[in-house]
């Protein structure tokens, strides 16, 4: 079987925006793909999330994407 991928929107400057379901997700996911690592960094501490993080934007898209879908078919994440 093959590993789950979640999109998730972050407000964008007013922490008080998420809801606690996406925080569950962050939690609960094995990595955390994301366009701007140091903002993100800064959301996820501020929420003490500790999942790993790798990141995902225009020019690393299509490399990333393939490796992304790889371990997702192959139920391992590495970050």
């Amino acid at each position: 079987m093959a590993g789950t991928l979640y999109l998730c929107a972050t407000p964008i400057g007013n922490l008080g925006d998420m809801s606690p379901r996406i925080l569950e997700t962050l939690r609960q996911a094995d990595l955390i793909a994301a366009e701007d690592t140091r903002n993100s960094l800064k959301l996820l501490n501020h929420f003490d999330i500790h999942t790993p993080m790798t990141s995902y934007h225009e020019f690393n898209k299509v490399e990333k994407a393939a490796v992304l879908i790889e371990q997702l078919r192959q139920e391992r994440i590495l970050p």
